[in-house]
């Protein structure tokens, strides 16, 4: 299946069988977006479907590589739905610019980078060439409510 042909976001991610889910209530004192300029900053999304977490520990301990990946394509979905609740559709993306990866790390886990290419994989299927984005992927030692990883997204919009 070529998904790299003229085919938009929003088709691309029913081909992918990606769901989006409706985003669920900040877990603190923030806000799902902000939009400045042609600027959507979406904030730290975890790897929940719904409103239940769906992956949960540490990479290197409770939580393997594989399932690591799949945590991460989960967080960047949500954020993903983040996006399209605010501007109505994700045709509207022009260009994905940062992506940020926290990776519930237990020491001595030293592949983050490869956690992380799970989301930025996804963001080549859906966006192509305009997926194309720089990245950090950190380590950190606790995340909110125990989650696998948290992504934030900094996205270019029409």
């Amino acid at each position: 299946m070529d998904l790299q042909k003229k085919t938009s976001p929003e088709e691309k991610l029913k081909l992918l069988k990606v769901s989006l889910f409706e985003p669920t209530p900040s877990e603190g004192n923030y806000v799902p977006c902000v939009r400045t300029g042609n600027l959507l900053f979406i904030s730290g999304q975890l790897p929940k479907v719904g409103p239940q977490l769906a992956f949960k520990g540490r990479l290197g301990k409770e939580v393997n590589l594989d399932n690591g990946k799949r945590a991460a394509k989960q967080a960047l979905a949500n954020a993903l739905a983040v996006a399209k609740w605010e501007m109505g559709s994700l045709d509207k993306i022009t260009r994905v610019v940062r992506l940020t990866g926290y990776v519930n790390s237990f020491p001595g886990f030293s592949d983050q980078a490869k956690v992380m290419d799970g989301a930025s994989d996804l963001l080549g299927e859906i966006f192509g060439d305009l997926g194309k984005h720089s990245r950090v992927s950190v380590g950190v030692t606790d995340l909110p409510l125990g989650a696998t990883v948290e992504v934030d997204l900094i996205l270019e919009v029409k």
